[in-house]
């Protein structure tokens, strides 16, 4: 098993699209909410989440929000509220 720690941030479009920056792994939950705390003041919205799954299989467990601050995409508000 291992887990991946992902924090994604996100911009607005010329036209107020959501535009997803690229994603960064971070090396654990301390470091994820770190990084996610410093983007936030200065992305619409961030997210920091970690999976955790097996490789081998390719099964992995539904993400564990780790944080999230501002807007987010709708289909990714939606999945958060599911």
């Amino acid at each position: 098993m291992i887990t991946y720690f992902v924090v994604q941030s996100f911009t607005l479009g010329s036209r107020g699209a959501f535009l997803a920056d690229d994603p960064v792994e971070a090396t654990g939950a301390e470091h994820a909410l770190r990084l996610a705390e410093r983007l936030a003041t200065s992305k619409v919205g961030v997210i920091a989440f970690s999976r955790t799954g097996d490789l081998s299989t390719g099964e992995f467990e539904d993400a564990t929000v780790l944080f999230l601050s501002g807007e987010l995409p709708t289909d990714m508000q939606e999945e958060l509220a599911a």
